[in-house]
């Protein structure tokens, strides 16, 4: 690689480190440029492989998929097929973020056989962790969860605490969803000491949300608010708007839950804006599943059902199981069909994807 190549990617890697996102694309562009002008393959691969990362960190989807795709033609060139696994698993996540949750698990499925067959363990858990949570957007929770475990064997005996933290807060989300609260909260607390010990500000940020998540299901809406209110501000510190959007719509839910019906409606429209932005259908079936109960209470009955459909639509068009299930339950309340304790309307659809959940009065507290 040229040493003017070398140079620009190290500035750009420092500034990512400090998750100075759009200092560091700006960066990791200029040097695929110049890669590109000195006809340097490798300085090339370099660059677009870190730019689709960054992308995929700020919810630019289009252009992360873009930069993974030049990256795997460049692996063909070179016949490195290690590289092409990674960008076949970034790939993957930048697909599963628009909803493309199917499409994520068969790159990422590709791409850990190439690890297994060279024998990265790094490479392997970190196919592991993006398999496990393809399968939690597909609401696939137990399956999920078994993968998370499998990635959390791997990254402690390579001894890769940064892929363990990761690990330990994607089951932090796996058990809230799957109602096991207490679970939930120890593998978030476990997660945010070794994010704090490694500095990573996403991974703060990411945990405190979670950590707060756990709280909230357990009706301890006061420290939820402190730890939301501090992912809210790492968040907004480093410009991430995809995990702050999901923030936001854990502070609507529990203005909600505390009859803050104005609060609720003035976070989640702003978390509206941010999906549309990022193309998240899964983020704005939250939305349309917040908006929705929350006309409900408000008495406005027509327009709950109108965004309940909307959100039930959507969730069966993207094979979303959990958020299938969340809008199934909600229409079926204020629809008159759901009793308290009746278990075909209540808790069926979550049985039947493996989830104990019991979700019994509006508003619901939703995981």
């Amino acid at each position: 690689m040229d040493n003017a190549i070398y140079d620009l990617i190290e500035k750009a890697e420092k500034l990512r480190r400090k998750s100075d996102y759009k200092g560091a694309l700006a960066i990791f562009k200029k040097a695929a440029s110049v890669s590109r002008r000195r006809k340097d393959p490798g300085g090339l691969l370099d660059s677009v492989m870190a730019a689709g990362d960054v992308c995929r960190i700020m919810g630019d989807f289009d252009n992360a998929v873009e930069y993974y795709t030049e990256a795997l033609e460049i692996c063909d060139g070179l016949c490195d097929d290690l590289t092409a696994a990674d960008a076949m698993v970034g790939l993957g996540l930048s697909y599963r973020a628009v909803g493309m949750w199917q499409k994520a698990v068969r790159l990422i499925t590709k791409a850990r056989k190439t690890y297994t067959a060279a024998g990265d363990k790094k490479g392997l858990a970190f196919a592991l962790w993006a398999e496990a949570g393809s399968l939690r957007v597909a609401g696939k929770m137990p399956a999920a969860i078994n993968t998370f475990m499998e990635a959390r064997r791997i990254f402690i005996s390579a001894g890769f605490d940064s892929g363990l933290a990761y690990t330990l807060a994607g089951l932090g989300g796996a058990h809230r969803v799957a109602g096991k609260t207490a679970d939930s909260l120890r593998y978030y607390l476990e997660a945010n000491d070794l994010f704090r010990e490694l500095r990573d500000t996403f991974g703060i940020a990411y945990t405190h949300c979670g950590i707060g998540n756990a709280h909230r299901m357990n009706g301890d809406y006061g420290k939820a608010l402190g730890h939301f209110r501090k992912a809210a501000r790492l968040y907004e510190s480093i410009g991430d708007i995809v995990s702050y959007s999901y923030t936001l719509w854990s502070l609507a839910t529990l203005c909600k839950m505390k009859g803050d019906l104005a609060g609720a409606a003035m976070h989640i429209a702003e978390a509206r804006r941010n999906f549309r932005k990022t193309k998240d259908p899964r983020g704005i079936i939250y939305c349309d599943l917040a908006d929705g109960e929350a006309a409900w209470m408000d008495g406005k009955r027509d327009a709950a059902k109108k965004l309940l459909q909307t959100a039930l639509v959507s969730a069966v068009t993207h094979k979303f199981r959990l958020e299938e299930c969340h809008a199934r339950l909600l229409l079926a309340n204020i629809m008159s069909e759901y009793r308290k304790g009746d278990a075909a309307k209540g808790t069926s659809c979550y049985r039947k994807i493996g989830l104990d959940l019991c979700l019994n009065t509006m508003p619901f507290n939703i995981p």
